[in-house]
């Protein structure tokens, strides 16, 4: 998700963020207890989901930064935003509140951080449609490379098919639904919704016209999206194109499901 450029600049910083390298950490160490079968399942997997989520929100934001820089827009630098530091992505609805709330209750990732970008400053139309488009492409690269790890991993500990019984079933799952979160985040992202990245792939393109009626509904369109995934036709028809994706890619809809139920461990 981009914004718009905002009035101060950090000073600039370079490499990973120690916070990003903390939850790499977390990550590892939270995916190879559950890996080993150490701790909790359930707490255990949600430790690794969510630190692995906000790792891939990192990812996300800081490709739309890399397009940015590469198209002229040397801000980013010093915004700090390719340092893969969450706090600098931060939106307080969009970063926080929204992400939180529909990955825990209802499974839904996506993105929420705000990479402001000096459109000003970049060369073409081209160029600003790239930098929108980075972010959810990115999500759809990691899904690709978490699918082809799904399957390498199930092949060996199940190679006739996960209801044969797999010795690292949770840790599996857990990637499953991880992948999951990636292709929602992915196909909500690529919707032309103001305040998405589909919009702001095609906003280059449009009419002034278009764009200034358009800005009076922005503020809300989000969640009027999310108001409208809670109607049952409308959730139904959505996940039933997210579940036939990961038919698709490969994934068993089963894991998925396991998947989600040790990450909402308290349920």
């Amino acid at each position: 998700m981009t914004d718009a450029q905002p009035t101060r600049v950090s000073r600039t910083r370079r490499g990973p963020s120690p916070i990003f390298l903390g939850l790499v950490a977390i990550a590892l160490v939270s995916g190879g207890a559950l890996f080993l079968g150490i701790g909790a399942p359930g707490i255990v997997a949600f430790f690794f989901v969510l630190s692995a989520w906000v790792i891939t929100l990192c990812l996300h934001e800081f490709a739309h930064a890399l397009v940015a820089y590469r198209n002229g827009d040397e801000s980013v630098v010093h915004r700090g935003y390719l340092t893969l530091d969450p706090l600098r992505y931060t939106h307080p609805v969009f970063s926080i509140v929204l992400p939180l709330i529909f990955v825990l209750l209802g499974g839904i990732g996506l993105p929420g951080g705000a990479v402001f970008v000096d459109h000003r400053a970049l060369r073409t139309r081209g160029a600003r449609s790239r930098v929108s488009a980075a972010g959810p492409l990115t999500n759809f690269a990691i899904a690709i490379v978490l699918a082809v790890v799904l399957a390498v991993g199930i092949g060996v500990d199940a190679p006739r098919g996960v209801n044969a019984g797999m010795p690292h079933l949770d840790f599996w799952a857990a990637l499953a639904f991880l992948l999951f979160l990636q292709v929602t985040a992915t196909v909500l992202n690529l919707l032309p919704i103001p305040g998405l990245d589909g919009f702001g792939i095609i906003e280059p393109y449009l009419p002034s016209t278009w764009l200034a009626r358009v800005s009076r509904i922005a503020p809300f369109a989000i969640l009027i999206l999310f108001g409208l995934l809670w109607i049952p036709v409308v959730n139904t028809a959505f996940f039933g194109v997210i579940l036939g994706i990961l038919s698709v890619m490969g994934v068993p809809v089963e894991l998925v499901g396991t998947g989600y139920g040790l990450f909402q461990f308290w349920r």
